[in-house]
């Protein structure tokens, strides 16, 4: 082995070793960020005790200049390399000591810079928000990748004074600059890892309520975004009250906060006491039905508990953050929406995870598990569990868990262990059929799921299907063996299975009556059922279909309006003019499409093609939510209109975006452009 190699892995090693020798308390941060150039510049002190004798420490800093660094006041060698800052200095066993710095970053991810160059333009929205989660917060602060390092972080944070600044913690003071800034100090009285810290700044408003057990629930919109406050943050209160209540731990931080940022990288983040999410989840009491943000205010919820307070000491027991939070979520919308809405997300997941028993080869207890594996299979093996061993075993050990473990991490053994000992049980053959294994354990499985009679009925209907008529020439007919009505008093999701085996049996004597009452029916979801369902829309029912252009739906609406204009061309142009003023999501999905059927559809509104092309390609300007670009580029190359100037000019833009997915697609789609 090379002697350079020696070294390095030397070197390395003892960086794995630092979390044993040295721990890392409490850290204070002074900083300043300047959007227009993305600069945060400014000052950290971080305390620490040595635990046995080292010669060096590493903080972990990604491409970061530093002056002024001090151990205890005096001036000490250190090292900067492109990824961390290596002070070396002997410390001794068992002595506290305070390394103080200045430095500056110019951040390439985890802090992302929304609109500032656009300020100006009306659909602009200024923005600085992070997204740290793994190993990307120490591209803004000088922090520990290392999620096993947990300390409390007191952020104070100075910017313009026209704009909100959110952070982790309790808000202790705001003061006012000379210069029209405006210094935020936020305090963290328990410890935490430095992924979950966050600041995210910009044009809000807020509205706080408060939990039974008094923690104050912080509630953050855009001020235009006023009327959607209660649809958006609808259950919030509810389902952390339940929370508290089935976990059996207190909420372990100071106040809670929920901040919508544009263009974020995923649904949420958990940030500690601080959840970032996507303001596409700002919606109105229509776009609830839809798109509503229960499931992921209780995802990040859950993980103030499963993911904050106890956090996994390697990826090999990541479910026991993402498993537990799903699994918790489950439970807090299960308060809200019902048993049977539990127990149909249980089923849609075992058929998810069946179906991808194919190509997911890896187990629950992997770094490489899939996501479905982490959140979806974590959930059922704790839905499971908890059959298992009992209510009563169950919290308890949940609270024991937690409890012994608060402010530290976790390895499933560490939880195993814990539910054995409050259940008096043996769990080696869970682990074995949950953890340690690839395939689903269906049986299991699915004699829980017969517990809830709606399930019950869809899994009877795999093999026996709800309507008795047969085609072939020896079965009689007789009215008492037809099925005349759907099914009442079950999950809405019994009268789609109804609905789509009649569709399927287009000859069924009551086949008409059976449709006719679904389209009657004032249960959302079947009418959308619908919507999807036809092709090619019989003319019997036009006048039904036509009605679903009045649901409360955005997304029936959608689908609805295009599967019209392609049936019935006759009348394209009364179905324009019928949702000419319709928006949509937050996405524009109905007004995009809408557009892109206009400029298809001969002698509608003629003077105004050039305003309806006008309008769609400027919904591709970067200036607008990467979602609505992206409807807008879709559209726009569906109608062989995407190679304009333009369209490519923001199109090669959007290329660079810092949301992945977008980008991905929108690279996708130039070098289709490029090839054609």
């Amino acid at each position: 082995m090379p002697k350079i190699i020696i070294v390095l892995f030397i070197f390395n090693y003892s960086l794995a070793q630092q979390v044993k020798e040295i721990d890392f308390l409490s850290c204070k941060a002074s900083l300043s960020i300047v959007p227009k150039i993305k600069k945060v510049e400014g000052t950290v002190s971080y305390n620490f005790k040595v635990l046995s004798k080292v010669d060096s420490l590493v903080i972990d800093a990604k491409k970061m200049q530093f002056s002024k660094l001090r151990l205890n006041n005096s001036k000490v060698k250190y090292r900067i390399t492109n990824t961390q800052l290596i002070v070396y200095k002997k410390l001794k066993a068992g002595k506290n000591y305070t390394l103080s710095f200045n430095y500056l970053a110019q951040p390439s991810k985890a802090m992302y810079f929304i609109d500032w160059e656009y300020q100006n333009q009306p659909e602009a929205n200024p923005q600085v928000w992070t997204q740290g989660q793994g190993k990307d917060n120490s591209n803004w602060i000088p922090s520990f990748d290392d999620m096993n390092e947990k300390l409390t972080y007191d952020l104070s944070i100075t910017f313009n004074k026209k704009y909100q600044v959110v952070s982790n913690g309790k808000l202790i003071s705001q003061v006012e600059n000379a210069d029209n800034t405006i210094t935020w100090q936020y305090d963290m009285q328990q410890p935490m890892s430095s992924y979950l810290l966050a600041i995210a700044i910009g044009n809000y408003n807020s509205q706080v309520t408060y939990a039974e057990s008094g923690v104050p629930l912080q509630l953050y919109y855009y001020p235009k975004d006023s009327l959607k406050i209660e649809p958006t943050y609808r259950y919030t209160k509810q389902m952390f009250d339940f929370l508290e209540a089935e976990i059996g731990v207190d909420y372990p931080w100071q106040n809670y906060k929920q901040i919508p940022v544009k263009d974020f990288l995923y649904a949420g983040m958990e940030n500690t006491s601080a959840t970032i999410f996507s303001d596409s989840f700002m919606v109105d009491s229509i776009a609830f039905n839809d798109r509503n943000y229960v499931n992921v205010n209780a995802h990040e919820l859950a993980h103030q508990w499963f993911g904050n307070l106890v956090t996994a000491t390697h990826g090999t027991h990541h479910w026991l953050q993402e498993g537990f939070a799903t699994y918790y979520a489950l439970l807090a919308e299960r308060e809200v929406f019902g048993d049977d809405y539990y127990y149909y997300k249980l089923y849609e997941t075992s058929q998810q995870l069946i179906a991808a028993e194919a190509t997911d080869n890896e187990p629950l207890m992997s770094p490489k598990a899939s996501s479905l594996t982490f959140y979806q299979k974590g959930a059922w093996a704790l839905h499971c569990l908890r059959e298992r061993v009992g209510d009563v075993a169950f919290k308890k050990a949940v609270k024991k868990y937690l409890l012994q473990h608060q402010y530290s991490n976790v390895t499933t053994n560490d939880f195993i262990k814990t539910v054995e000992n409050e259940s008096g049980t043996s769990l080696q053959d869970f682990k074995e059929q949950w953890l340690l294994t690839t395939q689903f354990p269906e049986k299991e499985a699915y004699n829980s799921l017969a517990n809830n009679e709606s399930i019950a009925f869809l899994l009877r209907h795999k093999n026996n299907q709800y309507l008795t008529y047969r085609t072939t020439s020896n079965d009689t007919i007789t009215p008492s063996s037809l099925v005349y009505s759907l099914p009442k008093g079950l999950h809405y999701t019994i009268q789609q299975t109804v609905v789509n085996e009649a569709l399927n049996k287009p000859n069924y004597p009551t086949y008409n009556d059976l449709l006719v009452e679904a389209f009657s029916s004032k249960e959302l979801k079947l009418r959308q059922f619908l919507a999807n369902s036809f092709q090619k829309i019989p003319k019997e029912f036009k006048k039904d279909y036509e009605g679903l252009l009045t649901d409360a739906s955005y997304q029936t609406i959608e689908i609805a309006l295009f599967n019209l204009w392609v049936n019935f061309p006759n009348e394209k142009l009364t179905y324009l003019e019928k949702t000419v003023d319709l928006i949509g999501f937050n996405d524009k999905n109905i007004r995009t499409l809408w557009l892109a059927l206009a400029l298809n559809t001969k002698g509608f509104a003629t003077e105004q093609y050039q305003q309806f092309f006008k309008e769609l390609v400027t919904y591709t300007k970067p200036v607008y939510h990467f979602e609505v670009r992206r409807n807008a580029f879709q559209y726009l190359n569906e109608l062989q209109l995407a190679a304009s100037p333009e369209v490519l000019v923001n199109l090669k833009q959007a290329t660079t975006h810092h949301n992945w997915r977008f980008r991905s697609y929108c690279k996708q789609l130039l070098a289709n452009l490029k090839m054609e």
